[in-house]
């Protein structure tokens, strides 16, 4: 039985078949444009396109899809929320969706998409295939999350198991978009990074170029910039891991490339830990940007 998948992203949707649950097995992957500022009714659209497209390219039509979204389905409503795509939010898109396309849909956020990819296909299922909770960490322009347990995305009784992004970690953060204050995101995710260094009286800079300074070790301002990074890292996954103790920690996003994350940023966990050591892997991911379409494939 072939897995379909669609990742709906705020500038493009990307779709996948897979033959079997590998990332070997793709029989087709294609994107066409998202379109957003035309609104709910166009996106609808856009992917019952794609659906089409997918099916005359390899001929057949599928009896069930799994797809990634920005934001996430309230259980209780069954309403789309907390997506960055805004003429989403409040909208009915699952049922909506199953209504225009005829088949059942099960749907996730796109961070659950990767931390399941990187579950079922990726490195956990190559270094620690006996894995039973797994939490993928999203660092990137935002920071978010999400938990797998026995193979499946544990979405919560919100909807909002694993985001971690819009946890606290410090006032200095300031307010989020959120409404709260001193989030996650507002202090490690690239963004705030970026701006943390240039409000403390450096030039704008890329995050890539802050931590290459930090490494010539010219800079005071890019080696404070890092040390926040690893310094609240530590403090906010350790809250993940004092609560819920997973077997195995897969990073990604832009920052999961930054070697320090690995090194001292995982040793600087143990300070914040309610265990006298840390044995839990902290794993690079390998599948790139291939993640989110295999995830919502394997949901």
């Amino acid at each position: 039985m072939a897995h379909w998948g669609i990742d709906l992203g705020g500038t493009k949707i990307e779709g996948v078949v897979l033959a079997e649950r590998n990332a070997d097995s793709v029989l087709l992957r294609t994107r066409i444009p998202t379109e957003a500022a035309k609104g709910y009714r166009h996106i609808l659209a856009q992917i019952q396109r794609l659906v089409e497209i997918m099916a005359s390219e390899v001929g057949m039509r599928p009896d069930h899809i799994g797809i990634g979204t920005p934001g996430t389905t309230d259980p209780t409503t069954g309403l789309l929320k907390n997506s960055n795509t805004t003429c989403l939010n409040g909208q009915p898109l699952k049922t909506d969706l199953e209504a225009l396309l005829g088949i059942p849909l099960r749907m996730a956020n796109d961070a659950n998409c990767f931390a399941v990819a990187e579950t079922t296909l990726g490195a956990v299922q190559t270094q620690v295939p006996d894995a039973r909770v797994v939490f993928g960490v999203i660092m990137g322009t935002g920071v978010g999350g999400g938990l797998v347990i026995d193979g499946q995305a544990w979405n919560g009784r919100h909807g909002i198991g694993g985001e971690w992004g819009h946890i606290f970690l410090d006032e200095s953060g300031g307010p989020c978009y959120c409404g709260k204050v001193g989030c996650a995101e507002r202090i490690i995710s690239g963004t705030a990074l970026e701006r943390y260094y240039r409000e403390q009286g450096g030039a704008s800079r890329r995050l890539k170029e802050i931590l290459q300074r930090h490494h010539a070790g010219t800079d005071p301002l890019a080696t404070a910039t890092i040390e926040r990074l690893l310094d609240h890292f530590a403090k906010g996954i350790s809250y993940i891991l004092n609560v819920i103790d997973p077997d195995v920690v897969v990073l990604g996003g832009g920052l999961a490339n930054i070697d320090l994350l690995y090194t001292e940023g995982v040793a600087r966990i143990p300070a914040h830990l309610f265990n006298p050591r840390l044995e839990t892997p902290f794993l690079r991911p390998a599948l790139g940007d291939s993640a989110g379409v295999f995830g919502a494939a394997m949901l």
